[in-house]
């Protein structure tokens, strides 16, 4: 269920980035721009000659729908911290389901709005959209911080969040399928009908703390009890230490991986259909479809790393290790693959490989960057994974509209700096982590363990046989 629950916010959160391509009449924007770069445009012959194929109602300007796509991270940015803090108190459950009840319901309003508001008013939807879909992170690692042993974070972490991938590809091959047979509008009444049919589940099946499920057997309770790292008893746990969580180096060496992360994901989720239809000029049909290869890849290769990850820890690796490995890889083989993109010129295989393999291995930030601050503070693993997301999302607001303001006439040239930028991003963050980072229970996650104590806890390595009840 977390795993759908971020497929479905991902698909409401950036269905619109196909769909804007189709909203918006580019004919009237850019009448007679002449790229030397830009390949073939899609033209259909009609008894009346050549006719270039243009749509949309709307005629907003580049810097104009790069602030309605930046729109959700500003609501986005503002409820991780919230959003982190109401999940440890009043548990992930209904954090998060009251959450994606918002995006969903502003989702079905996606057209009505657009249509009645303008530009202005599907602006302040999506800023409303990003409030609801702040609490989508910090609620999903309070839910791990209960129910995940350590061993098990890699593989159950990639199986959780590979939920944004499968969005991804959903959102992107879907809607293009639905807006080529039905229109635009189709795209948002169709996901937010599956987010309702989400909740309804949630609502059903989940619970926040493993103690409060109904049909958990006893002996998985005491296991899940005995390995989580977490304080046994939720009222035992200090308030929570704001100095040392905001001067902690490996927090803020994670938060740095985080933008980096961000910067080139957004990039690519945002603008790549853009890119696709006003450079390569690919048929909508064409677009979804190539535009939803790099997340396929990405769950494939984030499924595989987490049981890498969880194998090579199980074997006795340092933590901190595998996770600057893995975040690494996630790092610099999305910059090679999109500057391979950006310069193979008009073949449309090797641009699709290129920006699916660089993308897809991107997958291994899942059991490394996205479970990291679990590994830092079990017991504060929603607010730190609130700091995280909430500084890296920052990203979100910044790379649309800088895109917009960069792209003007959405020429390849101005395209391939923007990809340049982002692999510049990518590197100097990565490297930044690779010194500040570290998996280590941090000392303020329980201030009143020894030192020693917690240096035993991150050097153990127990695992869990299925013949016993406790840790081996």
């Amino acid at each position: 269920m977390g795993f759908f629950a971020l497929a479905n916010g991902y698909i409401q959160r950036f269905c619109l980035s196909l769909a804007i391509t189709e909203m918006v009449a580019t004919h009237k924007l850019h009448p007679s721009k002449i790229d030397p770069y830009a390949c073939p445009l899609d033209t259909v012959i009609t008894t009346n000659g050549t006719v270039h194929k243009f749509g949309g109602e709307f005629a907003w300007d580049e810097s104009t729908q790069g602030l309605i796509l930046s729109a959700f991270f500003w609501g986005y940015v503002v409820m991780q911290l919230p959003g982190g803090l109401l999940a440890e108190k009043f548990g992930g459950k209904y954090t998060l389901e009251a959450g994606m009840l918002t995006s969903t319901i502003c989702t079905l309003l996606t057209p009505f709005v657009a249509r009645a508001g303008g530009a202005i008013g599907l602006t302040i939807l999506r800023f409303v959209l990003g409030l609801g879909q702040g609490p989508l992170y910090p609620s999903l690692n309070v839910l791990m911080a209960h129910w995940a042993p350590p061993l098990e974070r890699g593989r159950m972490g990639a199986l959780i969040f590979a939920g944004a991938m499968i969005g991804n590809v959903i959102s992107m091959a879907l809607s293009g399928f639905l807006i080529y047979h039905g229109g635009w509008t189709t795209v948002f009444y169709v996901f937010g009908f599956l987010g309702l049919c989400w909740a309804i589940l949630w609502q059903l099946l989940i619970t926040s703390d493993p103690s409060d499920h109904p049909y958990i057997s006893e002996k998985e309770l005491k296991y899940i009890k005995e390995t989580t790292g977490r304080t046994k008893n939720k009222d035992d746990i200090p308030p929570t230490p704001w100095k040392s969580i905001l001067t902690s180096v490996p927090l803020w060496g994670l938060i740095i991986a985080q933008i980096g992360h961000d910067w080139g994901l957004f990039t690519i989720i945002t603008d790549l259909p853009k890119y696709m239809k006003s450079v390569m000029h690919f048929s909508i049909t064409q677009n979804g479809l190539l535009s939803a290869a790099p997340y396929l890849v990405m769950w494939l290769f984030a499924i595989i790393s987490g049981w890498i990850v969880d194998w090579l820890v199980k074997k006795g690796f340092s933590v901190s290790v595998v996770r600057k490995i893995f975040i690494s890889i996630a790092s610099v083989g999305p910059a090679v693959g999109i500057i391979a993109a950006s310069y193979s010129g008009c073949d449309k295989v090797m641009v699709a490989s290129f920006f699916a393999l660089g993308m897809g291995s991107m997958g291994a930030f899942v059991p490394s960057l996205k479970v990291n601050a679990l590994d830092l503070s079990p017991n504060y693993a929603g607010t730190l994974m609130a700091l995280v997301a909430g500084i890296g999302a920052i990203s979100g607001i910044i790379t649309p509209y800088l895109v917009g303001l960069l792209t003007p006439n959405s020429t390849l040239l101005e395209w391939r700096l923007v990809f340049w930028i982002a692999v510049a991003v990518l590197c100097a963050t990565n490297l930044i982590y690779l010194v500040m980072g570290s998996a280590e229970v941090q000392p303020w996650n329980s201030p009143t363990v020894s030192r020693q104590e917690l240096d035993e806890e991150n050097h153990k390595s127990p695992d869990y046989d299925e013949d016993k009840t406790s840790p081996l």
